[in-house]
């Protein structure tokens, strides 16, 4: 089984799903049945992740159909809570097919960890002097980490700046780290840890932080993709996406809900594989910002032929070794199911699923408006809520959106009639 695209994926039971996504990725009868048991995170295990446990909280794992990524086919699998979005990105996803799907690039996954300094009775001069000693001072992070340098990775080179600030100005050494396939934050910090002696000796001040910055403008990842305007639903479709992209791009107020859904698809993929996903959105709605105007994170405009557009850049600090994505046993499933295997790939995945889920978005509210599909899913789930189940669920979800009445109350009122009727 090579292919992503499915018709009519959602209409299979969650088994059958299973076993389709398990002869895709090759999965063994052991990755199956943690997948099918909702308590795959063992307390014990929980509690050597975090400080104080008491248990784990669940979260839908679904999987993304129809990714077409650099002409190969891809299951994206997705941790959300929110209704909507996983069949958003698999319809975006099968619009994009005709036109070759996603095409993503990377730059090579440095980060910075930064040193400061203050107190220093000339800050220019102390800049000057950390910058001479740069040989010095990367030989002192590179000695941290051996296997990290052995495998092409590394600290690389050394940056250092005067910045101004409330109490007066500081020195920031900044040191770039080449984080291979990790996504850094223990060997940055380490190593900004170690040279730290070595920077304050040389300024001439007082070191106070020297810690891994989360704007990681040095590690992006970038997709694009082109959609046929006749698979949008036609160049009014079209116009009307580009519309809602300028929109965004002149107003702070939409461009944060526009940006909220590229961060539906790019937080998914990232919680599924056990990255940070605090570190992923602060440096994303940093990178937004950089022009010093918060701006859309995606691009869309059309070509001559008159189809869609679309393009991101995103910085993109994952990894797929250490932390989470080692010991959570979802996590490495999911990347099993992704079949990557270097961080840049996985960058480049987790940037066309926030490009895709962003087209799905735009695609709704230009087409037939965001609520559509939303308000079943959320009816769904309000029937559930008041003790609805097997075809009763559905049954009160249809009879609410014909009333256009997705409400506790009337859920309740439904169930007791249908159950009386029963």
């Amino acid at each position: 089984m090579t292919s992503s695209e499915f018709a009519g994926f959602y209409k299979l039971t969650p088994e059958e799903r299973l076993r389709f996504v398990g002869e895709f990725a090759h999965l063994d009868r052991t990755e199956l049945d943690i997948l099918a048991t909702s308590s795959a995170l063992k307390i014990d295990t929980a509690n050597r992740m975090i400080e104080n446990a008491v248990g784990v909280m669940p979260v839908p794992f679904g999987i993304a159909m129809n990714f077409l990524i650099n002409g190969k086919d891809r299951l994206i699998p997705m941790a959300i809570e929110e209704p909507s979005v996983v069949a958003g990105a698999s319809h975006a996803a099968k619009m994009a097919r005709s036109k070759g799907g996603f095409q993503t690039s990377s730059t090579r996954p440095v980060m910075m960890g930064q040193i400061q300094v203050v107190g220093c009775a000339d800050p220019e001069k102390a800049r000057v002097s950390i910058l001479a000693s740069t040989e010095e001072i990367l030989r002192k992070a590179n000695e941290q980490d051996p296997i990290l340098v052995s495998m092409g990775g590394g600290a690389t080179a050394l940056e250092a700046k005067v910045i101004q600030t409330i109490v007066g100005p500081m020195v920031i050494a900044e040191l770039l780290v080449d984080c291979g396939d990790a996504m850094g934050a223990n060997a940055v910090n380490t190593m900004a840890e170690a040279v730290a002696p070595i920077v304050e000796r040389i300024a001439g001040g007082r070191v106070y932080l020297r810690i891994l910055s989360n704007l990681a403008d040095r590690r992006l990842a970038q997709a694009r993709v082109t959609v046929a305007k006749e698979d949008l639903g036609g160049a009014e479709v079209v116009e009307g996406i580009i519309n809602a992209y300028a929109f965004a791009a002149s107003d702070p107020y939409r461009c944060a809900t526009h940006n909220k859904g590229v961060m539906n698809g790019v937080t998914a993929v990232v919680l599924a594989t056990g990255n940070d996903t605090r570190a992923i959105e602060a440096g994303a709605h940093a990178y937004a910002s950089r022009s010093g105007r918060y701006s859309p994170m995606t691009r869309w405009s059309k070509d001559a032929n008159g189809d869609l557009v679309g393009e991101i850049e995103l910085p993109m600090a994952v990894g797929l070794v250490g932390g989470t994505t080692a010991v959570h046993p979802i996590a490495r499933i999911a990347v099993k199911i992704l079949g990557v295997k270097s961080a840049r790939e996985l960058a480049e995945i987790v940037a066309a699923v926030g490009l895709c889920q962003n087209l799905a978005a735009l695609r709704a509210l230009a087409a037939e408006g965001i609520q559509h599909g939303h308000m079943r899913l959320h009816a769904r789930n309000v029937a559930a809520a008041v003790g609805a189940t097997g075809d009763l669920v559905d049954k009160i979800a249809e009879k609410m959106i014909e009333e256009k009445k997705i409400r506790i109350d009337r859920a309740k009122e439904l169930l007791a009639e249908y159950s009386k009727r029963a």
